[in-house]
């Protein structure tokens, strides 16, 4: 809970860079999580939390060129 209110926090403060290092960690750390994914290996972990770090960018990048 602690990266999740800090990234809306970095988010609503215009913390970019750190949002999407803290959205990266967020999805690495639900791969130990998620039975599913912490079966597979560390290659395919950072495929998926890069992914989550993608999602964080063009979310913020949306939601800017809409307000």
């Amino acid at each position: 809970m602690f990266l999740v209110a800090l990234n809306t926090w970095q988010i609503a403060n215009g913390k970019f860079l750190g949002a999407l290092v803290v959205g990266f960690g967020i999805s690495l750390a639900w791969t130990f999580n998620i039975k599913r994914i912490a079966i597979g290996n560390w290659p395919e972990r950072i495929v998926y939390s890069t992914g989550a770090c993608a999602g964080t960018a063009s979310g913020i990048l949306i939601a800017n060129w809409i307000y």
